[in-house]
């Protein structure tokens, strides 16, 4: 096969035990991120790696293939390669089970940089901050790149630093999604590379990939995420679907009153998609813009074993 998706699930998570069993809406936490994930165009697989019967359970009760994998991996990465190790796959798409928001375009295109262009070896997810209190907030990592979109540094800090002389009033600042894509070969690399002095710094352990000399390849999406380290980051989730559902609702009553030709407007994973303006055509708009996750994102990448 040539893409395969991972989503690792540890249970016994250091801030928030059991997490990726956390209701939201009537389904596991993990369940939404599986969902959102199997919509991805580019996946011919996707497995659960978990390290836990109840984990195992929950994912096999709502239809997905899982791999029980040994309890003491240091990282997600190592989950990941022990599940990977006898698979026949050129790509490895590593997807966070605390990430209920994910969007199914995110896992395509970091798929697509890896499966164009054979140089690429590891890439990721990137995001415009929009909200000023988020580029200060050390739980969301920010990431500058180089013009041909290859990560420079990630880092807790806002980066880049505006000096005081500077003539650019108003820096543009990323925020760094942790979706990961690898080559295979790449990935088992990436594991026995030793946890380097900045990952040691900053608690990110993509910073050992840069400081080894590799390269990251950095992808621009649209779409945000809420990731789920503590009970307040998964109320805030809660409530983002909550309002979703809302929205949806309302856009299904305004479908039911308008003519015929009114544009249908999709929920998929995250998004608001209309077929009509994929497709190049005009139409009128369907209720009000679907709302934003809230921008006090904790993306806290510290744990890479979730």
């Amino acid at each position: 096969m040539d893409v395969i998706g991972i989503i690792p699930a540890r249970y016994f998570s250091t801030r928030f035990e059991g997490k990726v069993l956390a209701n939201i809406l009537g389904k596991p936490m993990l369940q939404h991120v599986w969902e959102r994930a199997k919509q991805a165009l580019t996946l011919d697989d996707l497995i659960i790696a978990c390290d836990d019967e109840r984990v195992a359970a929950a994912a096999k009760g709502f239809g997905a293939k899982v791999v029980l994998t040994a309890k003491g991996h240091a990282s997600g990465t190592d989950r990941i390669c022990e599940v990977i190790n006898s698979i026949d796959a050129k790509i490895v798409i590593n997807i966070q089970g605390d990430e209920p928001l994910i969007h199914p375009t995110m896992i395509d295109t970091v798929a697509r940089a890896l499966l164009d262009n054979s140089s690429i070896s590891m890439a990721t997810v990137m995001k415009n901050i929009e909200d000023e209190l988020v580029i200060n907030d050390p739980n969301v990592v920010k990431v500058v790149i180089d013009k041909n979109n290859f990560a420079l540094y990630f880092s807790r800090l806002p980066i880049p630093f505006r000096a005081k002389e500077s003539e650019i009033n108003f820096p543009v600042y990323f925020k760094h999604i942790g979706l990961y894509g690898y080559t295979k070969d790449f990935l088992f690399t990436y594991k026995n590379l030793p946890v380097s002095y900045l990952e040691r710094v900053e608690r990110l352990e993509q910073l050992r990939v840069l400081e080894e000399g590799y390269r990251i390849k950095v992808i621009e999406t649209k779409y945000d995420t809420i990731g789920v380290d503590t009970i307040e980051d998964l109320e805030k989730v809660k409530l983002y679907f909550q309002n979703e559902r809302i929205e949806k609702n309302k856009g299904i009553g305004l479908i039911n009153q308008a003519p015929a030709k009114t544009a249908l407007s999709i929920n998929i994973g995250g998004g608001f998609i209309c077929p009509e303006k994929e497709a190049g055509l005009s139409v009128p708009p369907i209720g009000g813009d679907k709302p934003s996750p809230t921008s006090t994102i904790n993306n806290n990448e510290a744990n890479t074993g979730r």
